[in-house]
């Protein structure tokens, strides 16, 4: 696997090798072990599978609250899609700041966002499909958001995004208080 760090402390991209041959093509998408030793040790206990039929469908930005916050490791099944996670730990010194990638079928790259940042993502062709580790089980009572265009994101987009209506409703950035704390490991 290759590893790459990001400008974002904790935000990494991963692109697992692929095995190719005329049939198509083999890769270990995650491994505990291989990220062990690279200093990377997570649970994960729940994975999610999503589908957005159009493109430009954004979806976020979504966290789970302490004690059930989530980390997340994202890939893309199908499609492909601009990924992006936001610091929310006060007391950060990239508090607010964001990372974003394109994921898709055909680059096989992978973002593992950890607990303390906001996830969010951008369909960039009809009928993409998001696949995703959690750490934490879905918990309604912790679920959170903050709106899409609040943190200053260059979100590669043609037009008006289609959106939940949670997501349209949610508070902006600069009104959440954040219950994600940063401490130096």
């Amino acid at each position: 696997m290759q590893i790459d760090q990001t400008p974002l402390p904790g935000v990494i991209a991963i692109t697992p090798k692929r095995f190719g041959d005329a049939r198509g093509f083999f890769c270990e998408s995650w491994s505990k072990s291989a990220l062990a030793a690279e200093g990377i040790v997570l649970d994960f206990v729940q994975d999610n599978h999503s589908m957005s039929m159009a493109a430009g469908t954004l979806r976020g930005l979504h966290f789970q609250t302490p004690p059930h916050a989530q980390a997340k490791l994202v890939r893309c099944g199908r499609g492909s899609l601009f990924d992006v996670a936001v610091d929310m730990r006060r007391g950060s010194p990239t508090y607010g700041q964001w990372h974003g990638e394109t994921l898709s079928f055909e680059n096989g790259r992978q973002l593992l966002i950890p607990v303390g940042f906001a996830h969010g993502f951008l369909t960039l062709e009809p009928e993409t499909e998001i696949v995703y580790k959690c750490s934490d089980y879905y918990a309604p009572a912790a679920d959170g958001g903050v709106h899409w265009d609040s943190c200053g994101i260059d979100w590669p987009l043609t037009g008006a995004p289609v959106l939940s209506e949670k997501d349209a409703a949610a508070p902006p950035f600069a009104e959440f208080q954040s219950p994600f704390t940063w401490s130096v490991s």
